[in-house]
């Protein structure tokens, strides 16, 4: 997916089937919703790297987590709870 020329996304965010929905971050186990996708130069031992991050955002608020898009899935359970997941 490239950078998106969709208004309502901002500069540099990318469009994604899950924005706006719960999900889980497989690796901490983290559950919220999808707020966005963008893609970020992370600094490297070998120079900066350009990667693809998921922001979720938990159900109480706080600071949004970021991931790797490749770990996120659709989660239909309860937060905190193994539940049932999508996908």
């Amino acid at each position: 997916m490239g950078v998106s020329t969709d208004p309502r996304l901002g500069l540099g965010h990318q469009d994604h089937p899950l924005l706006g929905h719960q999900v889980r971050d497989i690796a901490s186990g983290t559950v919220g919703r999808l707020m966005a996708v963008v893609v970020e130069e992370v600094p490297t031992h070998r120079g900066t790297r350009r990667v693809r991050l998921a922001h979720i955002r938990r159900d109480g608020g706080g600071r949004e987590l970021a991931t790797a898009v490749g770990n996120i899935e659709q989660f239909d359970g309860i937060p905190g709870d193994p539940g049932k997941k999508t996908g």
